[in-house]
């Protein structure tokens, strides 16, 4: 009887070992791991459209780890990023606190001082047809380019990228006559 005992204890032992999954503790120095959005995670490299304002166009390059988007206003003989109007650009990074970052641009004071500003940004959403971004929509600096010590509150505001040229609804020329 001593024996079938045993054999009933080792059976325990062994299903309450294989039940439980190993834990290995993390190595020392080892990254946390990334926590973004569903969809985040794929490169976002790309042409871009505002959805609400389609005049407004977003050139996406995507390593991997960090997305930057260079921001333009549509406009005749628009080429991309590059463009001289070309003053805001939104950078993203996938890390354990999301797909964050800020959006970068220049504004000016009332006396015309040239002022940085950098808005918080964040990615809510990624898909095949495109990406919700939630950032700060204008905040008020002093005449020394600080945040003013009055004014309003800085406003949350979510913003939909739609992926592509926008349909401009104008009718297609077609081919041209041959002759």
């Amino acid at each position: 009887m001593s024996r079938k005992i045993a054999w009933i204890a080792a059976g325990g032992l062994a299903a309450t070992l294989t039940a439980c999954p190993a834990r290995t503790p993390p190595l020392p120095n080892s990254p946390a791991p990334i926590h973004v959005p569903p969809g985040c995670e794929k490169n976002q490299t790309g042409e871009y459209h505002h959805a609400d304002n389609p005049a407004f166009r977003y050139f996406g390059e995507d390593d991997g780890g960090t997305l930057t988007l260079g921001v333009a206003r549509a406009r005749e003989g628009l080429e991309g990023p590059g463009d001289a109007g070309t003053t805001v650009n939104i950078v993203l990074q996938r890390t354990p606190d999301g797909f964050v970052g800020e959006t970068r641009s220049t504004t000016f004071t009332p006396s015309g001082t040239a002022c940085p500003v950098r808005f918080p940004t964040e990615a809510t959403a990624c898909d095949d047809k495109g990406l919700t971004l939630r950032s700060v929509a204008a905040t008020s600096i002093d005449e020394n380019c600080r945040p003013a010590p009055t004014g309003p509150k800085p406003q949350w505001k979510e913003q939909r990228l739609v992926r592509g040229v926008p349909d401009t609804g104008a009718p297609d020329a077609g081919t041209p006559d041959a002759g």
